[in-house]
């Protein structure tokens, strides 16, 4: 495995974690294994440099590569490329320091790196999940690489890489709006099934199909869907384990906000509301919104115009953002009565409603005004 990769070629030179895999590379080719002793003392400074300041640990400071500007000096906070490499640097020294090879692998984002490590069975499936959440929901970047600190030396003595070219640069965006575009890809790189999990029809089916309402963790697993209601899909960590969308592994590398990704979002975080409190399952196969309407108005004896305003503007939403809107407060009136809704179809409709390929609008208009007109049977409810 090729454990080189980053700057050559544009003229700068390589961060010193991709000089570092050179060196041990060049060293390995010349069957002189482990580093040489320039890189080891190198290393050794590095771990210096945990809870320093960055840019006041002069064997850190050495290391870097993202140089300051005379302006950048004169000011009172750095550049925050400087001080996500300066935390970089100190989280990989001390990875290193567990590792008998680089631990720098290009391409390792930090969710796949858990994903290796809860699969070769060093520790369990929730040890991992437990450490990888605490870290992703970490408010500031001190405390995200104070919980990182604990954690690398696990991957190390796993012999598990991580790409620090790639998480310096999550580092940086930790305390701007691209944290969730970071927190998709290290959730949707975690989640990624094997090939014989993406294989299994029971893991591959979607949440609400396989949800037990008197299981153990049914009320903490649905508190957990909820907290995604307003928040970007794949950016909740809370509702990683319950994501099934299908997607390659650039996209998920990435942290791809796709329409798939954001419909199962909607629909997971919907039936947590809906769920919630009711001792049978609210995923109903065949009940559209137009069915569950009807049912509504025959059991809770609603006036037919209030409840015709509600579904009417349910169905002119212009998008699936004002769609999302109006269901949330349906499915809030569906749950007191005990009405179920089919979350495959809302799903589908979610992911296609704006789509203007498909036209989708009409044909779900047509069909749950329809419905809604249609006195349903008992079996729907």
């Amino acid at each position: 495995m090729s454990t080189v990769t980053g700057r050559t070629g544009t003229g700068l030179r390589a961060y010193f974690w991709e000089e570092a895999a050179a060196d041990w590379q060049t060293r390995a080719q010349e069957g002189r294994p482990g580093f040489s002793e320039h890189v080891t003392r190198r290393l050794r400074g590095l771990r210096d440099g945990i809870g320093g300041e960055p840019g006041t640990v002069p064997a850190v400071r050495d290391a870097h590569r993202v140089r300051l500007t005379d302006a950048a000096r004169e000011t009172d906070r750095l550049p925050d490329l400087y001080i996500a490499e300066h935390a970089a640097l100190t989280l990989y020294g001390r990875h290193q320091q567990a590792s008998a090879e680089p631990a720098h692998r290009p391409k390792a984002g930090l969710g796949r790196a858990c994903r290796e490590l809860r699969r070769s069975g060093a520790l369990s499936e929730s040890a991992v999940e437990q450490r990888l959440i605490a870290a992703a929901t970490a408010q500031e970047l001190h405390e995200l690489v104070q919980h990182l600190y604990r954690l690398v030396p696990l991957l190390g003595q796993a012999g598990i890489g991580l790409d620090y070219t790639r998480l310096m640069y999550d580092f940086a965006a930790w305390e701007s709006p691209e944290r969730d575009r970071v927190l998709r890809s290290w959730g949707l790189q975690y989640t990624e099934p094997s090939a014989t999990e993406a294989d299994d029809a029971t893991r591959a089916a979607p949440y609400w199909a396989g949800f037990l309402p008197d299981g153990v963790d049914s009320g903490a697993q649905l508190a957990a869907l909820r907290s995604g209601t307003g928040r970007e899909a794949g950016s909740v960590p809370a509702m990683w384990p319950y994501y099934r969308t299908r997607m390659p592994s650039d996209l998920r590398g990435k942290g791809a906000l796709t329409r798939d990704l954001i419909a199962e979002h909607t629909a997971l975080h919907l039936f947590g509301r809906h769920q919630q409190g009711r001792s049978r399952t609210m995923h109903v196969p065949g009940n559209t919104p137009g069915t569950a309407a009807r049912l509504l108005l025959t059991k809770n004896g609603i006036g037919i115009e209030a409840l015709e305003r509600r579904f009417g503007a349910l169905l002119t939403s212009i998008d699936s953002v004002e769609l999302a809107m109006h269901l949330r407060g349906f499915v809030t009136l569906l749950s007191r009565a005990e009405i179920g809704l089919d979350y495959d179809l809302l799903r589908t409709a979610l992911r296609t409603w704006d789509d203007p390929r498909t036209h989708a609008q009409n044909r779900f208009r047509s069909r749950w005004d329809r419905d809604f007109r249609v006195d349903p049977t008992s079996k729907n409810s």
